[in-house]
């Protein structure tokens, strides 16, 4: 071979070109040279024979380029064709900084990347090959510092033969101390993305120092470019299997609600059916039980039990009402603490009542709780079919109560014989009862109202926030009193209470309503939210919101055992209590005013306290009494006017002088 290229003639240009054309090294080209300078050949033939060489290695090189980028791009392109093969966002970095480090002979290549819509936010580094520490991956970069924030800015590669030494460079602590502990000098970071959006960041690095060629950032900027688009392509591949699952998932619950839709449709047609046969409530309970299985009770709106299947847990009466008016108040079925359920029974507002389910294992809202709801319909309507006469009846309540209350009644002659005909002996003693919820559902109240009138004979009204009551009896306080120890524990915040009566007619029905929303507005002027007051209990703020203005009942109610007193024994309690008063409560000048020894007086206020009480010179409780004998006196004043004088029995309240006590 050497004779081949090296023939007997003189060494020429030919010779180079043959040596060039076999690809022979570079160490063969100047062998050349010297064999034809031990020849001694001439000046001119060494000058070309140089100058040959010289272009000869000038080819080499271009070749040598041309080979080392034509290596790049099949390296590139294989590269290409690795990433379309991998699956998943994490395995793909993972496989981009390993071609990186391959691409480029690096010592360290690592992948920075925003959360897609998160433009503006920093960077993290997702992943990196060839670290020796930790403290890489998680790396936290923003557009302020560091290569990445360079090229997130520009769009353009950006890199550093000695990264930490190169003040140009805006620097970040917790950067530097990363590229510190791993020992690395040189850095290259081209952007990744497609079209116009940066998203993220490819790093390339060395552990020295090193100059990188226009070729090697051209050739990583490529791989940055060709690795945007596989992870967009990623990204999006996930975000469509995540609609894809998504939509499977909605698949799988549309085909189970529609199951349950057809399970439900075809229980709740055998109720119907069994109400249509003319079933009685046990009948549709047994059937419902069957379908949901556990116990059931049927409760009328009084809470009284109807039906009942199986044996139910032992429930408060208390818990359960609460439970009962929650679930009107809801219009649908609520659960108890005791996995048990309420679903109310309702037709068109109207309370019938209510379905108590314990059943033997939780109910799901896809079939149990529909059904529950549907099997209460059923019951409404068996309950309706039933009782047609009662919820006719129920519109006519509605319409009697609001008669009563208004001050226009066309015939009221005809209102007792209606009251009657419900039930209600409007002719008897009634009380006026106006509740007022301070907070909670106004629903739960009506609820309760509802009932406590079926349960007390009389009738209700909800409106403006206040129920309004009308119950047979003749002690307003004791009714109002009954009200707020049920209804305020219900709707758990304080009821104030107005009450007023008792009235006997319908003719006097509407005055009560008055005079108890009176007291109710007296009571919230006050500040006596939660209180409850009638006419009689507010003293003389009683007469003033009396429409009747009952003086003679007042006065009885507070001096009547002194004036009973005096007039049976022939006594002077009541002249004895104008002067003590008259007297600023001073026992001695009350005896000179009586003309009569202060022990006599004193004897008397004895008297006194045990017929008024121990609390009668309490600053209130002596105002009370000043009235009462001033409305007193002034309304003998006026009967004495119009009364002959001396006439029988026109004693007056003033017994013979001397009387004792």
């Amino acid at each position: 071979m050497t004779g081949r290229l090296m023939p007997a003639a003189s060494p020429d240009a030919m010779s180079v070109l043959e040596l060039l054309a076999e690809g022979a090294p570079a160490a063969r080209f100047e062998e050349l040279l010297g064999a034809a300078r031990g020849e001694e050949a001439s000046e001119d033939t060494l000058a070309q024979l140089d100058r040959a060489v010289r272009l000869a290695a000038r080819v080499r090189a271009l070749v040598g380029h041309a080979q080392q980028r034509e290596a790049g791009l099949a390296a590139l392109v294989d590269t290409a064709h690795d990433l379309t093969l991998v699956h998943g966002m994490d395995a793909l970095l993972r496989e981009i900084t390993r071609r990186a480090r391959r691409l480029l002979n690096l010592d360290m290549a690592y992948v920075g990347l925003r959360d897609a819509g998160d433009e503006g936010r920093p960077a993290f580094i997702r992943a990196a090959e060839g670290e020796t520490t930790s403290r890489s991956v998680g790396l936290k970069t923003s557009e302020d510092s560091g290569l990445g924030g360079l090229v997130q800015r520009s769009g353009a590669p950006a890199w550093s033969p000695d990264y930490l030494a190169d003040r140009d460079i805006p620097h970040a602590p917790d950067i530097d101390a990363v590229v510190r502990a791993e020992g690395l000098h040189a850095i290259l970071a081209v952007p990744l993305g497609y079209g116009t959006t940066v998203f993220g960041t490819l790093y390339g690095a060395d552990r020295k120092i090193r100059h990188f060629t226009p070729d090697e950032i051209s050739l990583m900027r490529s791989l940055g470019q060709l690795a945007g688009v596989v992870i967009e392509r990623a990204r999006l591949l996930e975000e469509t299997r995540a609609e894809v699952t998504e939509l499977e998932l909605d698949t799988s619950r549309a085909r189970s609600s529609l199951d349950v839709q057809r399970r439900v449709e075809a229980a709740y047609i055998r109720l119907i059916d069994l109400v249509l046969s003319g079933c009685d409530p046990q009948t549709l309970a047994e059937a419902a039980v069957r379908e949901l299985s556990g116990s059931l009770v049927v409760r009328d709106c009084v809470g009284r039990v109807v039906v009942m299947t199986g044996t139910p847990p032992e429930l408060a009466e208390e818990d359960l009402l609460r439970w009962t008016y929650d679930a009107h108040a809801a219009g649908c079925p609520v659960p108890m603490s005791e996995s048990g359920w309420v679903a109310p029974v309702t037709a068109g507002g109207e309370n019938l009542g209510a379905i108590v389910l314990v059943p033997d294992e939780p109910l799901t809202d896809g079939f149990g709780v529909r059904l529950l709801q549907l099997t209460a319909r059923a019951v409404a309507l068996i309950l309706l079919l039933q009782r047609t006469s009662a919820v006719a009846h129920d519109q006519i309540r509605d319409e009697l109560l609001e008669e009563l209350l208004s001050d226009i009644r066309p015939q009221p002659r005809q209102l007792v014989p209606r009251a009657r005909r419900l039930g209600i002996a409007i002719d008897e003693p009634h009380v006026m009862v106006v509740a007022r919820p301070e907070g909670g559902p106004k629903g739960r109240a009506g609820a309760w109202a509802s009932s406590y009138a079926h349960r007390v004979s009389g009738l209700t009204r909800l409106r403006d926030g206040c129920v309004t009551l009308l119950v047979p009896g003749d002690d307003p306080l004791a009714a109002a009193t009954a009200v707020s120890e049920e209804l305020a524990p219900l709707v758990g915040h304080p009821v104030t209470v107005g009450a007023a009566g008792p009235v006997s007619g319908p003719a006097r029905v509407a005055q009560a309503h008055r005079e108890a929303l009176s007291c109710l507005e007296a009571l919230t002027e006050l500040g006596n939210l939660g209180g409850l007051a009638t006419p009689q209990q507010m003293g003389f703020l009683g007469v003033l919101l009396s429409e009747t203005h009952d003086i003679g009942e007042y006065v009885e109610s507070v001096i009547g055992t002194v004036l009973d007193y005096d007039t049976q024994r022939f006594t002077e309690l009541t002249r004895t209590l104008d002067a003590y008063f008259a007297a600023s409560s001073s026992p001695t000048r009350a005896a000179a005013s009586l003309h009569v020894h202060p022990n006599t007086v004193s004897r008397r206020l004895e008297r006194i306290t045990e017929l008024l009480g121990t609390d009668w010179q309490d600053p209130d409780r002596a105002l009370e009494i000043q009235l009462a004998l001033r409305l007193h006196h002034t309304r003998r004043t006026l009967q004495h006017r119009h009364s002959v004088p001396g006439a029988a029995g026109d004693t007056g309240d003033r017994p013979p002088q001397g009387a004792g006590a």
